[in-house]
């Protein structure tokens, strides 16, 4: 397990993350999400000991992380931007990693080399972004860590790949209760992969939760009425709170918090010509909840 308790982080006058904690089990996959500065790359450093927090603790088996070797050496942390020694080839990085990760596997960076197709000997500063991204996770699931934390990893990504990084996570984390955490703008891939999600906003932690209790604790619903009771309903809408009403002609599009369960009846209630309970996207949750906080975004920020 891997946690923080309260922790802060500044760089100066600036506060990167407020009193943020945050608990993540082995065995599961845990998706960070967040808008451009809400302090997702901080964190993830934070937790593998790269950031001292100015406040508060960060613990990976009861232990803390900062300046914590024997604890360092069960995290890998996949940058968003990896580093390789200058000149150096996939050879002499693993050679690099071996030295510092006991567990480092020869027969799994065989095993990978092989799948991902890449030259052992080719010089790393001549590979691709999406072939630097893939010696990274290469060298880093070789090390056979118990914390994998990775950074926008499947950005630059060919789709054939993505689905490979994909598994590979996925078999490890069943296999060998890895814990994985994941940092991501594009929720579709967290949304494929994670069973428990957190929702950082300005440096502080909005929303943490179990990915499917969040999607049933927000609900969408499309109604649609007779004509001449459109404007009523426009109004009656108003008694269920909802977080936002959109209405095309007679058609109403509502979210609101609450599951089909507790709001069914009252929508039955309204005598509906059209009724249908919808399950919201990752992306629309984080719409939704961005949004009630007053923050202002465009598209591409949902990937």
């Amino acid at each position: 397990m891997i946690r923080t308790e309260n922790v802060t982080k500044c760089f100066g006058s600036v506060r990167s993350l407020h009193e943020v904690s945050v608990t993540v089990e082995n065995g599961s996959i845990f998706g960070l999400i967040g808008s451009n500065g809400s302090g997702k790359s901080t964190l993830l450093r934070t937790l593998c000991g790269i950031y001292k927090p100015d406040q508060g603790d960060v613990l990976c088996c009861g232990e803390p992380v900062f300046e914590n070797t024997a604890i360092k050496e069960k995290i890998v942390y996949l940058s968003d931007d990896p580093y390789f020694l200058p000149h150096s080839t996939m050879a002499d990085m693993c050679q690099m990693y071996r030295s510092i990760y006991p567990k480092f596997s020869m027969e799994r960076y065989r095993e990978l080399v092989q799948k991902f197709g890449l030259e052992e000997r080719r010089k790393i500063q001549t590979f691709s972004k999406g072939m630097q991204k893939q010696v990274s996770v290469l060298l880093g699931l070789s090390c056979m860590p118990e914390y994998l934390l990775c950074d926008e990893t499947f950005d630059g990504l060919d789709p054939v790949m993505r689905q490979l990084v994909k598994h590979l996570i996925i078999d490890d984390v069943a296999e060998r209760n890895l814990c994985c955490i994941i940092a991501s703008h594009n929720l579709r891939e967290v949304e494929d992969m994670a069973d428990h999600i957190a929702l950082l906003h300005q440096g502080e932690m909005v929303l943490e939760s179990e990915l499917d209790d969040v999607r049933t604790n927000i609900s969408k619903i499309q109604l649609s009425f007779p004509k001449e009771r459109c404007d009523e309903m426009e109004v009656k809408l108003q008694e269920m709170q909802p977080l936002s009403v959109v209405r095309r002609g007679s058609l109403f599009t509502v979210i609101v918090r609450g599951n089909e369960e507790s709001l069914s009846g009252w929508v039955e209630e309204q005598k509906p010509q059209f009724c249908e309970f919808i399950p919201l996207t990752l992306d629309e949750v984080f719409i939704t909840e961005m949004e009630e906080r007053g923050y202002e975004f465009t598209k591409d920020l949902i990937g």
